[in-house]
C-alpha cells in the first residue's frame, strides 16, 4: 500500500537523492555562512569596496557589512537559490514529463490512480522534499549563529527566509511541472524552466540597471524571494502571496492540461 500511493512512493524512490541534496545545499550554505568572520576584516571590506556596485548588484551583495545582510547575501541570495532552482526543476519535470517520457506513466495511470490525485499526490512530495532541504539548511545555520558570529540574527529571522526559500522553490517546481503536464516532454521542460531562471535572476539583478527598466525587478520571482529582507524584517507578505498565487495557477493549469491530453505510451 505503500508504494501504491503516489506521494509516498515519489518520496520513496527519491530518498537517496533527497539526502544528497540536503546534504549538499547545507554544506554549501554552512561553507559560505563560516567566511563571515574572515569578511568582517578591515582588508576584505576595503577590497570588496573596490569593486563597482553594479557588479555587487548582479550578484546579489548589496550588504556585505552586516551578519544579515552577508547571510541574505552570500548564502541565501546566489548559491543556495540557484541550487533550490536546479532541484525544483529536476523534480518537477521528473514529476510527469519523466515518466511518460520513460513509459511508465501510463502503466501508473492503468491503476486506480485518478490524473488530478497523481498530479497533486507527485507536487505534494516535491514540497515535502524541499521542505527537508531547508529545515535542515536553517537548523545549520542556527547551530553556526555562535561558532560564526552571526547569533544577532534571531531564530524568526531565519525562520522566515526559510518560509520564503520554501516558497520560492515550489514555484520553479510548479513551473516545471506544468510545462511537464502540458507537454509530456522532459528536454522541453527542462529548456523552458531553465530559461525562465535565467531571465529571473537577471530580472532581479542585471536588467534593472539599464534605465528605465527598474520595473523588472518587480516580476522576478527571486525578488518575490528576497524582497523585504526577511533577514532583517522578517516575513514579508508581498512577496510570498506572489509566490503562492501563481505557484498555484501554474500547479492548477498544469493539473488541467494533463487530464485534456492523451499520455503516450
Amino acid at each position: 500500500m505503500f508504494l501504491r500511493n503516489p506521494f509516498t512512493k515519489a518520496l520513496f524512490d527519491a530518498r537517496r537523492s533527497l539526502l544528497g541534496w540536503a546534504l549538499a545545499v547545507t554544506a554549501v550554505g554552512s561553507m559560505y555562512a563560516a567566511f563571515w568572520p574572515s569578511v568582517q576584516s578591515p582588508e576584505m571590506q576595503q577590497a570588496l569596496a573596490a569593486y563597482p556596485k553594479g557588479v555587487l548588484e548582479a550578484f546579489n551583495y548589496d550588504d556585505l557589512t552586516s551578519a544579515a545582510g552577508y547571510l541574505g547575501s552570500s548564502v541565501y541570495g546566489l548559491l543556495v537559490p540557484l541550487l533550490i532552482v536546479v532541484f525544483s526543476v529536476g523534480a518537477g519535470t521528473r514529476a510527469i514529463a519523466g515518466d511518460e517520457e520513460a513509459g511508465t506513466l501510463d502503466l501508473l495511470l492503468a491503476h486506480p490512480v485518478g490524473r488530478v490525485r497523481l498530479a497533486v499526490q507527485r507536487y505534494a512530495a516535491l514540497l515535502v522534499a524541499l521542505a527537508v532541504i531547508v529545515t535542515l539548511l536553517c537548523l545549520a545555520m542556527l547551530a553556526l549563529r555562535g561558532p560564526a558570529q552571526f547569533d544577532g540574527v534571531t531564530a524568526g529571522e531565519l525562520a522566515a527566509i526559510t518560509l520564503q526559500l520554501l516558497l520560492f522553490g515550489g514555484f520553479f517546481g510548479a513551473l516545471a511541472f506544468a510545462v511537464g503536464a502540458a507537454t509530456g516532454r522532459k528536454g522541453l521542460t527542462l529548456g523552458i524552466s531553465a530559461g525562465v531562471a535565467v531571465l529571473a535572476y537577471l530580472a532581479n539583478g542585471v536588467i534593472p540597471q539599464v534605465d528605465g527598466l527598474a520595473w523588472a525587478r518587480e516580476v522576478s520571482p527571486f525578488h518575490w524571494y528576497l524582497g523585504g529582507d526577511p533577514l532583517v524584517n522578517g516575513v514579508q507578505l508581498a512577496g510570498p502571496l506572489l509566490l503562492i498565487a501563481t505557484t498555484s495557477a501554474l500547479l492548477a493549469t498544469g493539473t488541467w492540461a494533463l487530464t485534456r491530453r492523451d499520455v503516450a505510451t
